[in-house]
């Protein structure tokens, strides 16, 4: 292994060990080197826009995957794009079908998504990660670049979506839209990575300080309105969200993000459960993948692998009372149908049964 390589996996150790995520003494940085490529109605990368070429593979488990879950369902995308759910857990290698028959996924007929990075670079190097989309006839990977993914599924894609899919991206407001995404991508979607998976004491709390001053932002942010940018469901929305739905379940006690429950924030937690009773975000959310992913793949935080039998989650479905603030969820548009059979989640994986 030559000094480059060396480097590289110290800094990134959950590439070539599998459960470590910590570095001792060092603060989490993550790995944003992705496969760029992307797929556009001009198809300028050599990858446009076709109903049915491509296949998305996406983990209930990972938030970062589950943004392109709930975009595809609110936009629509369904008969266009299909989807290829891993199981919860993965090891060194990659992330496996294990849910399927098989343990295959039943379109690219691999057993693990590290194939299809291989398809398209031999020996990738760096982290086998969802979300994924695939090129159903080469078998390869196009792009994992998971921010830039649903904002092409919203401009892009534009052809495929439904009568009354809504705007997640719209243009007079993208230059706001994007001020937000990155403040809550640094101190809040990757925030509690950084507590989590923090190699010192200092770099912890200097992490949980970012995070909480953060999240007392939004606190403040949301007091008084129903999104994030203007008076729709936005792309903003979409990214908060994963974040937020995890937070009691997972982060607040593995990720030692304990200074409250995100249920003790008022503003947050109502804007939570309003976006988690709209059709396309809640319906979306397997719980229990999302406990076994974090507190089984990650061992040098829970070497027990033992997975927390709680909390009661049955408080997502209680009135949530945002209505007040007015706003327009779909805007000009209308909520998307019941989910399609076959992408339903567990009903015991629901905030329904899971009362700990």
């Amino acid at each position: 292994m030559d000094e480059q390589q060396t480097t590289a996996t110290e800094e990134h150790p959950e590439h070539s060990e599998g459960g470590r995520y910590t570095t001792k003494g060092k603060e989490y940085t993550r790995d944003t080197r992705y496969i760029e490529t992307r797929i556009t109605a001009d198809g300028r990368d050599g990858y446009p826009v076709e109903a049915g070429r491509y296949r998305l593979v996406a983990a209930r488990a990972c938030p970062w995957a589950n943004r392109t879950i709930i975009v595809r369902r609110l936009l629509g995308l369904e008969d266009a794009l299909s989807l290829g759910l891993p199981g919860p857990t993965h090891d060194a290698r990659s992330w496996t079908f294990d849910l399927d028959p098989d343990g295959r996924d039943p379109v690219l007929g691999i057993h693990r998504l590290q194939e299809a990075y291989f398809a398209r670079v031999p020996d990738y190097p760096r982290g086998i990660t969802v979300p994924a989309i695939v090129d159903v006839p080469t078998g390869a990977v196009v792009t994992n670049d998971f921010a830039q993914i649903t904002l092409d599924l919203e401009t892009e894609w534009t052809a495929y979506h439904r009568e009354g899919a809504p705007d997640l991206y719209p243009e007079h407001l993208r230059d706001e839209i994007d001020r937000v995404n990155r403040k809550v991508f640094t101190e809040v979607n990757n925030g509690v990575y950084r507590c989590g998976f923090a190699g010192s004491q200092e770099a912890y709390e200097k992490a949980y300080d970012r995070l909480f001053a953060a999240l007392d932002w939004l606190e403040e942010r949301l007091t008084d309105q129903r999104y994030l940018v203007g008076d729709t469901i936005t792309e903003a929305d979409v990214r908060l969200f994963t974040t937020l739905v995890r937070f009691d379940a997972v982060y607040h006690g593995h990720f030692k993000c304990n200074r409250n429950k995100l249920s003790e924030m008022p503003a947050l937690w109502a804007y939570a459960r309003d976006l988690f009773q709209t059709p396309g975000f809640g319906d979306t959310v397997d719980f229990q993948q999302i406990k076994d992913h974090y507190y089984i793949v990650h061992t040098d935080i829970n070497p027990t692998q033992i997975v927390p039998k709680g909390p009661d989650l049955s408080g997502w479905l209680s009135p949530h009372g945002r209505e007040s603030l007015g706003g327009r969820p779909f805007g000009d548009g209308t909520p998307p149908g019941p989910v399609r059979p076959g992408e339903e989640v567990d009903p015991a994986h629901t905030a329904a049964a899971m009362r700990g």
